[in-house]
């Protein structure tokens, strides 16, 4: 008799396939007006090739107003504010993992790439939150789907442990 043993979610499971997505040739103030208008805090951005840059988030505006405060600003293409060091993950990373690199950093999402650095999805807090509520509302006893995340934590190798 052999017993199946859960594996732990990954980011494939969790991302989001369909995202606004940002052009690099872009002026800032139109990325601004796509990120109130679809209530969200940032965007991927790609080239115009489908290439991926990094974000433009709400933290980017914010350095744009400070630049033009300070400074006067010379530009508003989108690309002089694009966080090229946001961190991505990889579409196999697992649950826990993804949820330590948003407890260790400020970001609200997480580009997913693939192998050759395409874009193919994202991953959110909200995104990992709404998994993991999930899991433990479909588990009768609460206790034990916390017990099942502290398995996983014992049977994977964590970098962040």
């Amino acid at each position: 008799m052999s017993i199946a043993v859960a594996k732990s979610p990954v980011a494939r499971d969790l991302m989001v396939r369909r995202l606004i997505t940002l052009r690099s040739d872009i002026d800032v103030f139109d990325a601004i007006d796509i990120l109130l208008r679809n209530s969200i805090s940032g965007a991927p951005v790609l080239d115009g090739q489908g290439n991926y840059l990094g974000v433009f988030t709400e933290r980017s505006t914010l350095s744009l107003l400070m630049s033009a405060a300070y400074d006067s600003s010379p530009t508003t293409q989108i690309r002089a504010f694009v966080d090229t060091e946001a961190p991505t993950i990889h579409p196999e990373i697992d649950l826990l993992s993804i949820m330590q690199i948003f407890l260790e950093g400020h970001v609200r999402r997480l580009p997913v790439l693939d192998a050759q650095g395409n874009l193919i999805g994202q991953v959110s807090r909200r995104d990992v939150l709404k998994h993991a509520s999930a899991m433990i509302r479909t588990t009768k006893d609460k206790q034990s789907a916390l017990l099942y995340l502290s398995s996983l934590m014992e049977r994977e190798e964590h970098p962040f442990r």
